[in-house]
């Protein structure tokens, strides 16, 4: 039996999902005629309390609609070194926005307000202008950890006294809203624009949001269609967003504790290296004391577990809704078997 942990986009609709879709309600989104999507969007926006929101076809460009919306040709953008924005999104700043990127150190999963302060520039002709702050929450790269919410106010401050934008990829931010027991507006106020995804934790089969003013929102609309994201009769996805918020949404407590019980057998193994005050999500990353992350995954792959690299000797493994706990056991039954030993 395969044990899927490569990701939570791995996900499947649930039998109420797939009803959900085919009972969808749709019209032409183009024309701004889709019941089910326009429900969608005002959802979102309630949620994050902007007030607007688009449908999207995919987190990318969520966040890339963001960066086009906040900038302007010649501008600089500051964000993370390990962010998504920065290493998974084919360099589109670039192409899409004409920004140039200027990474941070975000080792923790955030940056400092000093950091900030240090990067901003200072208006000369020969400079590019620093226009756009973005954050990511929770972080990937750095195991699925949120940002506490009285840093998030101090960098967020920081980059408001210097007169930036502010965008946040919240592609996993219901899985922060969870862990702080906080509510996602709360989160989501300091930024101009916020990216949400439905596709990973919440089990959609696709589909991102980006909420923020109606002027933005109006604009962003545009460049979507620009960009070939205008979508015609979508609300049978977007049906499957609505069922993901109300059915979904409420379990991702479970997929924490999937995480967490997994994260403490691996802690028990001579052979791997992990810091458990970093698994707070779904996500656990942890590191091959010796040998590789691909010699590792490939014994496990011969198992039927799969996990993914993260570097040469780090491996990220993703817990989710079609990840059962008993899956979990399992998956730890066969490490243990595998590397319950040190290597010599």
């Amino acid at each position: 039996m395969l044990i899927d942990l490569r990701s939570d986009t791995v996900t499947r609709p649930s039998p109420g999902m797939r009803r959900a879709m085919y009972e969808a309600e749709v019209g032409d989104d183009v024309f701004g005629e889709d019941p089910t999507v326009r429900r969608l969007e005002a959802c979102v926006a309630e949620l994050l309390g902007k007030e607007a929101a688009l449908f999207v076809p995919s987190g990318v460009m969520g966040n890339q609609l963001a960066i086009k919306v906040l900038t302007r040709p010649g501008d600089e953008v500051l964000l993370g070194r390990e962010s998504h924005i920065f290493n998974y999104e084919s360099g589109a700043p670039a192409l899409i926005s004409g920004v140039q990127l200027h990474p941070l150190d975000d080792t923790p999963g955030w940056f400092t307000p000093a950091a900030i302060a240090r990067a901003v520039r200072h208006g000369h002709d020969w400079e590019p202008r620093s226009r756009l702050v973005c954050l990511e929450n929770t972080h990937n790269r750095a195991g699925g950890v949120v940002i506490p919410p009285e840093t998030l106010d101090a960098v967020t401050a920081e980059a408001r006294r210097h007169g930036l934008a502010l965008h946040l990829d919240g592609a996993r931010l219901w899985h922060a809203s969870v862990a702080l027991n906080l509510p996602e507006h709360r989160l989501a106020a300091p930024f101009d624009t916020v990216s949400v995804c439905l596709s990973k934790g919440l089990g959609a089969p696709v589909g991102s949001v980006l909420a923020a003013s109606a002027d933005l929102i109006a604009e962003a609309r545009r460049f979507r269609k620009l960009l070939g994201g205008g979508m015609r009769q979508v609300g049978v996805l977007a049906a499957a967003g609505l069922y993901a918020l109300e059915h979904h949404r409420p379990l991702l407590a479970e997929d924490h504790a999937k995480a967490r019980r997994l994260a403490e057998g691996i802690a028990e193994l001579p052979d791997f290296e992990i810091d458990l005050n970093r698994v707070q999500t779904n996500i656990v990353r942890f590191e091959v004391r010796q040998g590789t992350a691909e010699s590792v995954l490939a014994q496990l792959r011969a198992e039927g577990i799969l996990m993914v690299p993260f570097g040469p000797r780090t491996i990220r493994a993703t817990t989710h809704r079609d990840v059962s706990m008993q899956d979990i056991d399992r998956a730890l039954t066969v490490l243990h078997r595998l590397f319950g030993r040190t290597v010599a």
